[in-house]
């Protein structure tokens, strides 16, 4: 099953990232990528590589962070609780099928999309400095999620009250749990990594907007719809997802200032880093 839905899955998000590449990219920025691709992978090399480590650690590690927080034992459950009160239940009472057919298809294929795409977009522009910040920012957000996910324990709404918060995804679509199990624990909802990462690339697609306009229509609604998924599908609290815009805002500013900083590459981007954006 879970090979069904990874092929599913890889299926829909292709379709999305070449209607994508149609509608935001355009022609010329795909011509000039075909001359310039070597330099500009050059230039994404290093963080990517970093990125690349730093997935596969979170993979290993998350496989004993629940132990790890239990050792320190702060779990905030019951203080989300106690501060949020009855949100998620007040959302899910604007239930319907139709809601939770598209929370459901955003969550899952909407938020993949969402990731994937820019590193293509911002892959065809001849200024690598949005690709390499995009890059960052994601392995800051992963670096710093783990980090948080290691020091608190957090239950989502759906597992502290089962008796009153609908899984609607997995009651709805179970197959999706195959999925998802790969890389959720029921500990680790603090903050919501589905929401920094959404906001991430809405941040960084309103930054480039006058780049990529049509993109930014399409990312910061799309990022907004993700936060709102976590919420409404029951698996984070609200609070969650306002840590994870604080978190996504950290990160995007921290990429800001790092990338160029180390960077081997910037004789790639001369100038204004916005001057060749094109």
């Amino acid at each position: 099953m879970l090979v069904q839905v990874l092929l599913q899955l890889a299926v829909v998000v292709s379709l999305l990232t070449l209607a994508g590449i149609a509608v935001v990219v355009g022609r010329y920025r795909l011509r000039d990528t075909r001359r310039e691709w070597a330099s500009r992978l050059r230039a994404a090399t290093p963080i990517t590589v970093v990125l690349a480590v730093v997935l596969l650690a979170n993979s290993v590690a998350r496989q004993v962070v629940p132990d790890l927080s239990w050792m320190i034992g702060w779990n905030l459950t019951w203080a989300i609780y106690d501060l949020e009160g009855q949100f998620i239940l007040w959302l899910q009472s604007f239930e319907t099928p139709a809601l939770t057919a598209f929370f459901s298809f955003v969550y899952i294929y909407g938020y993949v999309f969402l990731l994937v795409f820019p590193v293509v977009a911002y892959f065809a522009l001849s200024n690598t400095r949005p690709l390499r910040e995009l890059l960052t920012a994601y392995t800051l957000n992963y670096v710093l999620g783990l980090v948080l996910y290691t020091f608190v324990i957090a239950y989502g709404p759906r597992n502290m009250m089962p008796e009153l918060v609908d899984a609607l995804m997995y009651d709805t679509y179970p197959r999706y749990q195959h999925l998802t199990r790969q890389v959720n624990r029921n500990t680790n909802v603090f903050p919501s990594l589905h929401t920094s990462l959404a906001a991430t690339v809405g941040v960084l697609a309103y930054q480039t907007r006058e780049v990529y306009p049509r993109w930014a229509i399409v990312a910061v609604p799309l990022a907004i719809s993700v936060a709102i998924s976590t919420m409404y599908l029951g698996i984070h609290w609200a609070i969650d997802v306002v840590a994870g815009i604080v978190l996504a805002y950290v990160c995007v500013k921290l990429a800001g200032v790092l990338v160029g900083r180390w960077a081997i590459s910037d004789r790639f981007d001369v100038g204004n880093p916005l001057s060749r954006l094109r």
